[in-house]
């Protein structure tokens, strides 16, 4: 960083503007990743990698091979990179979808603090975490093994060694490990992977609505007997949702035959619509149901700031 002196007047009176033609210091960053593919894929975090003009992967054996980005997805906080080396390269294996329960035993691998490679042990206190503010689509798995600062990408594994989550984020005061750490799940991981190696990017529908968690006090006032459903909070002007009649203050209740329950199930339901599709929207409004076709759009990409 600059010195404040250096924006002084007077100190630049005196000592010229020399010091404005300094080259830029470059800020290195450490985080780890998840070997995917024998041919070099790997997976990691996007806040990882976010911003990064170079990227060098260490092998835990001490090669280093140079690496260039495949794609990312900020909304769920993944990332994929090419590792370029010579060779096959020891890849893990995925562990089987849902296959993950509370109390089951895990292992965190990563780099943290640069140390070299560490492994903590805990076990799953939950799964499906979310409304966290962390990322747009959260399905986190909790555990209590150590997640410190440096082990971001790196992957959280079964007893058998199956991969079955990509350590993201922790819970702390004071910037270590306080048992309370956050993994996105294997089934997300690979959905993500499998977009970004087949296209560059990950595609998801969108509607163009502002949503809204139906509270008990606003289901009172609507006249609901419950909570379930999404509200439709606002609606984006030449939206998908506006063309196909959507209105602000209709309660979404279904979509494609599937019963919406909350904004989180919603809104997953919708990314998981391909563009084009012509899906069926059930909304409640006033004191009649409403049938909608709605043509899901592309969700557009979101903002490289975080």
């Amino acid at each position: 960083p600059r010195h404040p002196l250096l924006d002084d007047p007077i100190f630049r009176h005196f000592f010229g503007d020399r010091q404005d033609n300094a080259p830029a210091q470059r800020a290195s960053g450490l985080g780890s990743g998840v070997i995917a593919s024998a041919d070099g894929l790997v997976l990691t975090n996007n806040h990882v990698v976010e911003g990064a003009d170079e990227i060098e992967i260490a092998l835990n054996d001490g090669r280093k091979f140079p690496a260039r980005l495949v794609g990312r997805d900020p909304e769920t906080d993944l990332a994929v990179l090419r590792l370029q080396g010579n060779g096959k390269l020891p890849a893990i294996t995925f562990a089987q979808q849902d296959a993950l329960q509370i109390g089951d035993v895990v292992l965190a691998i990563g780099n943290p603090f640069g140390v070299g490679q560490t492994v903590t042990m805990g076990i799953v206190s939950a799964l499906g975490r979310s409304q966290l503010g962390i990322n747009t689509f959260e399905n986190y798995i909790q555990t209590d093994a150590a997640i410190n600062p440096g082990n971001s990408g790196g992957a959280l594994v079964d007893s058998q060694g199956n991969l079955v989550g990509i350590n993201t984020a922790i819970y702390s005061r004071s910037g270590g490990s306080l048992g309370i750490g956050f993994a996105i799940p294997v089934s997300t991981a690979r959905g993500v992977l499998e977009q970004i190696i087949a296209t560059g990017q990950v595609t998801r529908g969108w509607i163009g609505v502002e949503i809204q968690e139906i509270t008990p006090e606003l289901a009172e006032s609507f006249g609901f007997a419950g909570t379930e459903g999404a509200l439709i909070a606002g609606v984006l002007r030449d939206s998908p949702a506006e063309q196909a009649g959507i209105r602000p203050g209709d309660i979404l209740i279904g979509v494609d035959g599937k019963p919406v329950h909350d904004p989180k199930g919603m809104l997953e339901m919708v990314a998981g619509l391909m563009p084009g599709h012509s899906a069926h929207f059930r909304v409640r409004r006033a004191d009649t149901e409403v049938e909608l076709k709605v043509e899901i759009g592309r969700r557009p990409a979101p903002s490289l700031q975080r």
